[in-house]
């Protein structure tokens, strides 16, 4: 049962936040501002790829690394394939999973290796194959990581993860964070090198190791460099889904594949996508009520529902996939994620049989009837990457169409204008927020 009183009691929230599920969704712009400067002092803003690879592979464990692999696929369309290696093993712990590259795998393909842990010794066994094939390989993970040390051995090129930018200040409140994300998004100035380190050449310059053939020089990957970052980790116990991660590890591989003509994702338009996120934080904030907070009308909304989430347009697809995975894994809510129009055939018999019993037997007429489940019956929520006023071919109609001569109830989401990556961070930043208040409100990480 879903709590309505705690939705709109800010104290009462953030004290049931046991895994600062809500600072991460708040802090999401902050971290796609803090990876935009390690990505800058990594020199990915300063590549000069002599071309496309032919395919990019992204390995990564969790819900955030299938996020990232499913939003590059989106984006990427058919300039060039992206291909999502997933994991294999005996358990999903970190030690247990084992990646493998496909046999045709080869110098012009580029390896993206994604994780918010870095100890998983199969991303460093992919790490060392990638390197006997003479593939590129860049990795996001946090700095000082098993995986980080050696990527950056296996002259390949690591990212260090954003991370929370109140990690390690101790218990604070969410006025408190704000300000600190204020003071800290930007740099005062250039990183200043460290004396006593050696002089890294110049990745594209004449004599450098780009020119002499080293693993990476077709994709203008610069040469190793040492961690920019101290190790902060995020909490071990914070789930994979938590908001925050997804950015934090995808906002470098934007800059990156923007530098090799893959996507259109240059620093402006990325900076955009970080003020898009404050302001959806500013909407979605544990002290907007829910009267006015869609972040909190969609989870009171989906409290007692199957979620069926339908979404219109490639960028869609993957917020609706995602908001099913953070459903599940954060808030123990089950959710059906299909994109239109395939969803209208896909789903309307769930519709026609108007929902699931809770599991009594109907045929025992002594049963109580007090303590019985109630049915818990279908809600549309319908994703579209582009207003109705946009124009072009739409299956919106149909599905509210299909949705009303059930009877059942639809919830709809739309961005405002912008950018393609504007518009996607919108849609995840609201999702993520209506993850987490039904996640706190319901009980289930309290």
């Amino acid at each position: 049962m879903l709590d309505d009183s705690l939705l709109d009691a800010p104290e009462a929230l953030a004290r049931a936040d046991l895994h600062d599920l809500l600072r991460g969704a708040a802090e999401a712009g902050a971290r796609v501002r803090t990876a935009l400067r390690h990505a800058t002092e990594s020199g990915l803003t300063e590549l000069k790829p002599d071309g496309r690879p032919r395919a990019v592979l992204i390995a990564g464990p969790g819900t955030a690394a299938t996020g990232v692999a499913d939003l590059i696929t989106a984006l990427a369309g058919t300039g060039c394939p992206v291909v999502r290696l997933a994991p294999t093993g005996v358990a999903p712990a970190a030690g247990a999973l084992r990646w493998s590259l496909p046999g045709w795998t080869g110098p012009v393909d580029l390896l993206l290796i994604v994780t918010p842990d870095g100890t998983e010794p199969g991303l460093t066994l992919l790490a060392e194959q990638a390197y006997r094939r003479g593939c590129t390989v860049v990795a996001v993970a946090p700095a000082r990581t098993p995986l980080a040390e050696s990527v950056d051995g296996s002259h390949g090129l690591t990212v260090p993860m954003a991370t929370s930018p109140t990690a390690g200040y101790g218990t604070t409140t969410y006025g408190e964070a704000e300000s600190r994300v204020g003071t800290s998004q930007e740099p005062t100035g250039p990183a200043q090198p460290d004396p006593t380190a050696p002089a890294q050449p110049d990745p594209t310059g004449p004599g450098s190791p780009a020119t002499l053939g080293r693993p990476g020089a077709a994709h203008g990957v610069p040469e190793d460099r040492g961690p920019l970052t101290s190790p902060h980790h995020d909490p071990p116990e914070a789930p994979a889904a938590a908001p925050g991660t997804l950015w934090a590890l995808l906002t470098p591989l934007l800059v990156l594949l923007d530098r090799t003509g893959l996507i259109a994702a240059p620093v402006d338009t990325l900076q955009k996508v970080a003020d898009r996120l404050d302001e959806v934080a500013e909407r979605c904030g544990p002290a907007i009520t829910t009267y006015s907070n869609p972040a909190k009308t969609l989870a009171v909304e989906l409290s007692e529902s199957l979620p069926l989430i339908w979404s219109e347009g490639q960028t869609a697809g993957m917020a609706g996939r995602r908001f099913a995975a953070a459903l599940a894994e954060l808030a123990g809510h089950a959710a059906l994620a299909a994109e239109l129009p395939e969803a209208l055939p896909a789903h309307a018999a769930l519709l026609a049989g108007g929902g699931i019993a809770g599991g009594a037997d109907s045929d025992d007429f002594f049963r109580d009837r007090v303590e019985e489940p109630a049915a818990l019956r279908a809600r549309v929520v319908l994703l579209r990457e582009r207003p109705a006023d946009a124009g072009g071919l739409t299956a919106a109609p149909a599905a509210r169409e299909l949705a009303h001569s059930h009877d059942t109830p639809l919830s709809e989401l739309e961005p405002e204008d912008g950018s393609d990556l504007e518009r996607l961070a919108e849609l995840i930043a609201i999702t993520d927020f209506a993850a987490v208040y039904l996640t706190l409100a319901s009980g289930s990480r309290s």
